[in-house]
C-alpha cells in the first residue's frame, strides 16, 4: 500500500510540473515581440545606432515591449518609459 502511494505521488508531482514547463512554453512562444526588428525602426534616425540598438535590445527584452516611431510614445510602453540609467537618465531610446 505504501509503494503505491508514493508511486502515485511521484505521478501527480511528474504531471504538474511537466503541466508548468508547458504552460511556460507557450505563454514565452506567443507573447514575445521581435525586439531586433522593433529596434530597428525605432533607432532608425539615430545618429547613434550602435548605442541605440544595444539600449532599445536591453530594453525590450525586459519589459517585452518598444514604444512605436523613432522617438517618444512612451505612454504605449510604460516600463520602457521609465527605466533609467545609475545616472537618473532615461536608459531605453
Amino acid at each position: 500500500m505504501a509503494i503505491f502511494r508514493v508511486l502515485v505521488a511521484s505521478l501527480l508531482i511528474s504531471l504538474l510540473v511537466l503541466h508548468l514547463v508547458h504552460a511556460d512554453t507557450v505563454t514565452t512562444n506567443t507573447n514575445k515581440i521581435d525586439c531586433k526588428s522593433r529596434c530597428k525602426t525605432r533607432c532608425r534616425l539615430s545618429s547613434r545606432q550602435k548605442l541605440c540598438h544595444r539600449a532599445c535590445g536591453t530594453c525590450c527584452a525586459r519589459c517585452n515591449c518598444v514604444p512605436s516611431g523613432t522617438y517618444g510614445h512612451y505612454d504605449e510602453c510604460k516600463c520602457y518609459a521609465n527605466m533609467t540609467t545609475h545616472g537618473g537618465r532615461r536608459k531605453c531610446p
